[in-house]
């Protein structure tokens, strides 16, 4: 089933204590479109760039059968750019730099054979993006959402207005506390649930994922590693892991909810030991499958 993934691509700074690369690919649509590209033939990328957008990463997308009929290219324009420095634990992340560039005025088009995609994944972008988004699009069987905290406390009412629209919102721990204005994860993941989504994940970085609905709670850990290198994109790689999965195997109960949830986490688990994007590059189905089975030992038990 084809996958389509609006957000944010840019050129990433990142510095950790133990190495530092300059203008790495980054941004969510990209994490989303790579991790997802393992699971669908077609993966669709709605985004913008700058002309100074490198070559060499277009082609990167390309040879991993993303589709880039949506990409904008802005004449003249200058690419999105972050910068951040991790703190030794990689628990704490400090912003050093943040360049919008074109993407400060970026407006999703989505291309007419993009229209007909069925799984949809809406990057960390203006909520108000995201329904016109969702306004382009033809019958989609399966809507996903993130947001952020800007966006919870400077665009509430158009945010709620969207949650209305999807099927399931991904957020980490503080943004969901955020959204409910409670601070017990379980009762504010019900007051989410009332606002319109029929499923929500909770991201809680190393401590691993919740999947949350109005019959199932589902939690999962973290796969453990000795090697963590960069936490970036660790998040938008789960997403893409987990709808990926989703469109392969094209059904949406919670037992196939429940192995998507694991899926993110181990797309996630290749994502953060390598910098940028390059824990993703060099993977493939049976690469997946084995880190998934191993995934099912650590957390097996007999009753």
């Amino acid at each position: 089933m084809s996958i389509l993934v609006v957000g944010s691509l840019g050129l990433d700074t990142i510095e950790t204590p133990f190495a530092k690369v300059e203008e790495s690919l980054g941004g969510s649509a990209v994490y989303i479109s790579l991790s997802a590209s393992y699971f669908s033939p077609i993966v669709n990328l709605v985004g913008v760039v700058g002309e100074d957008f490198p070559e060499r990463y277009i082609q990167l997308l390309r040879d991993h059968h993303i589709d880039l009929e949506g990409l904008q290219v802005v004449k003249d324009g200058k690419t999105f750019r972050w910068a951040g420095k991790y703190d030794y634990d990689m628990n704490t992340r400090e912003t050093l730099l943040t360049e919008l560039n074109v993407f400060k005025d970026f407006n999703p088009i989505i291309p007419e054979s993009y229209r007909d995609s069925k799984f949809i994944v809406l990057g960390n972008i203006d909520p108000e993006l995201q329904m016109n988004v969702l306004k382009q699009l033809n019958n989609p069987k399966f809507i996903v959402c993130d947001t952020m905290n800007y966006w919870i406390e400077r665009k509430n009412e158009a945010l709620r207005e969207l949650l209305k629209m999807v099927d399931m919102l991904v957020v980490n721990d503080s943004e969901t506390r955020l959204l409910a204005n409670h601070p017990n994860l379980i009762h504010a993941a019900k007051i989410i649930l009332k606002m319109g989504p029929k499923k929500l994940v909770i991201k809680k970085g190393e401590h691993g994922a919740l999947l949350i609905t109005n019959d199932t709670i589902f939690t999962a850990p973290a796969y453990p590693l000795e090697n963590i290198n960069d936490p970036t994109g660790a998040g938008d790689s789960f997403a893409g892991g987990m709808i990926g999965y989703l469109s392969k195997v094209n059904h949406l109960n919670d037992e196939e909810l429940k192995k998507a949830i694991i899926y993110g986490s181990v797309l996630a688990s290749f994502c953060v030991e390598k910098f940028g994007v390059d824990g993703l590059l060099d993977l493939n189905y049976l690469k997946i499958k084995d880190r998934f089975n191993q995934f099912f030992q650590i957390t097996h038990f007999e009753e």
